[in-house]
């Protein structure tokens, strides 16, 4: 037994932390001792978030800086707008080229179907982030991302970013939808239909 551990081994009290290691911001009614305690990322050294020069590049910054999610200047439901228009008119295609209609005339129209239930499962995972009654986590800056937005962090900025979501990814589905309803895209489907039933 070391010099160390033997006073509080024999003390019956307690062992009381020195103030600077425990996190004022939270309240000790709110969450365990076990969040109180957990390891933050960016800020832990040890997490390994290191600056290489693919994540601090220009143009890795340059991209990452003009996603939807991160670029300064726009609201929440705009953000999400734009991530679930692209989501939905992204995921219509395989939904409706490898679905299970796939060789129906009623591809397109499952297509859109399918891709509409996945935005909305998308959708009530967003809601869940939220629901326990905490706002969503901030996220720090790092190398990457130096100032993320910060008004998209919280339950309004949240709720904002899951409705535009939810409304830019169905509209992104009717337009993908749309598109390849059109005549001269109707030629091109069976051609497309068979390279995948090929397998």
């Amino acid at each position: 037994m070391t010099e160390f551990q033997d006073p509080f081994l024999k003390s019956g009290e307690p062992v009381k932390f020195d103030k600077k290691y425990i996190d004022s911001t939270i309240r000790p009614g709110d969450i365990g001792i076990a969040d109180q305690w957990a390891v933050k990322p960016v800020s832990d050294p040890f997490v390994g978030n290191l600056e290489t020069p693919v994540n601090s590049g220009y143009f890795t910054k340059a991209f990452i800086n003009n996603l939807p999610f991160y670029r300064s200047g726009i609201s929440p439901n705009f953000r999400g707008l734009e991530v679930g228009a692209a989501f939905g008119y992204l995921l219509y295609g395989p939904f409706a080229m490898t679905g299970p209609l796939r060789n129906t005339d009623f591809a397109l129209t499952a297509g859109l179907l399918s891709t509409i239930g996945a935005v909305h499962i998308l959708t009530a995972l967003f809601v869940l982030y939220t629901a326990p009654g905490k706002d969503p986590n901030v996220q720090p800056s790092d190398c990457t991302v130096e100032n993320p937005p910060t008004d998209l962090f919280t339950r309004t900025g949240w709720t904002d970013f899951t409705s535009g979501f939810w409304l830019g990814g169905c509209g992104g589905a009717v337009f993908a939808w749309l598109l390849c309803g059109t005549l001269h895209l109707d030629t091109i489907m069976p051609i497309v239909k068979g390279v995948w039933a090929a397998g």
